[in-house]
């Protein structure tokens, strides 16, 4: 199971970790602990005059079932100017980090572009090209961290 990365606590501590690895574009960091834990309201801590009463056993939620590998995307403005692009680039490298899961070691890992596109390359904000283009960078980086 893939979780994702929410607070800017875990991305400052995975971001303050050196590069795993790099390619033309993106950068991979790697940090094997857990994310920090957010404590939650103890059922002592609610009310007792509520009119409904305690509420029934629920089985884990969601939220707490345990995961493996977190994941981080950092798309900067300065590198991808339209909300298009940079949409398009989160998207792929969720894609991308989902298909090689799998084979990664456990812990926070954070993709973040570092340069970007070149505009005379890639003409349109949301083209074909450019998504084959990250798809294929994302799927290289990936492979070698995970090797």
């Amino acid at each position: 199971m893939v979780g994702r990365l929410v607070h800017k606590a875990d991305f400052e501590r995975v971001l303050a970790t050196p590069s795993r690895t790099r390619s033309a574009h993106f950068a991979l960091h790697h940090l094997a602990n857990g994310p920090l834990s957010r404590k939650r309201l103890a059922p002592e801590a609610l009310s007792s005059e509520l009119s409904t009463g305690p509420a029934p056993a629920c089985p884990q939620t969601v939220d707490d079932l345990p995961a493996k590998v977190w994941l981080g995307c950092v798309v900067p403005k300065r590198h991808a100017r339209r909300a298009v692009t940079r949409n398009l680039l989160k998207r792929q490298m969720r894609g991308a980090f989902h298909r090689h899961a799998a084979a990664l070691a456990g812990g926070l890992w954070l993709l973040r572009l570092r340069a970007p596109f070149p505009a005379t390359e890639f003409v349109s904000a949301r083209s074909a090209a450019l998504a084959a283009a990250a798809h294929d960078e994302l799927d290289r980086l990936l492979a070698r961290a995970a090797a």
